[in-house]
């Protein structure tokens, strides 16, 4: 059986959760989440509790049993808590600022990258190198935060760019040709 799969999802006061057919609508404090598992497993509530279990023990059973966990799990954590990521930005005059709800950035082009808000996230920029990315969606929240990465992706030779906080990026050594 699945491990993941097998838990239990509890749901804490203040969040309703109805299941329409094969859709799983979570409201709480910070908003409405809905996810559809297109009939692959069975939710079922008990109690205080939701439960995900599955119809047969196929390998594409067992794989959707724990996914629709998780994801019912992260719509729960999601109108409760809400989810965070954050970036910094290095380089030289690389610099990020808040322009309405959008996010206006100079990365060393010619030209600024304004990366509008989706419905949902909200930007945050608590000094011009660091950029917080806040929603209710854990799925909207991680793309967002890939997508502004990619815009300037760390180069190796000088460490460059937009990276996750804790990020690792290992340096490559520059050329080390001798004079003749």
């Amino acid at each position: 059986m699945s491990r993941i799969g097998k838990l239990p999802i509890a749901i804490p006061k203040g969040v309703t959760v109805t299941l329409k057919g094969t859709e799983v609508v979570v409201k709480g404090p910070k908003g409405e989440l809905n996810v559809s598992h297109l009939g692959r497993v069975e939710v079922k509530q008990e109690g205080d509790k939701l439960v995900v279990r599955r119809f047969d023990d196929g390998r594409q059973s067992k794989a959707f049993h724990g996914l629709y966990q998780r994801m019912i799990s992260n719509l729960i954590t999601g109108v409760t808590q809400g989810f965070k990521k954050e970036l910094e930005i290095q380089g030289v005059g690389y610099r990020a600022a808040l322009q309405g709800k959008d996010l206006n950035m100079s990365l060393g082009f010619s030209h600024p990258a304004i990366y509008k808000a989706p419905k949902g996230i909200t930007f945050t920029v608590p000094k011009p190198t660091s950029i917080i990315i806040e929603g209710n969606d854990k799925q909207v929240v991680g793309q967002v935060a890939a997508e502004i990465r990619s815009m300037r992706k760390v180069e190796p030779y000088q460490g460059k760019g937009i990276r996750y906080i804790g990020e690792r990026v290992i340096r490559k050594a520059g050329k080390s040709g001798k004079s003749k």
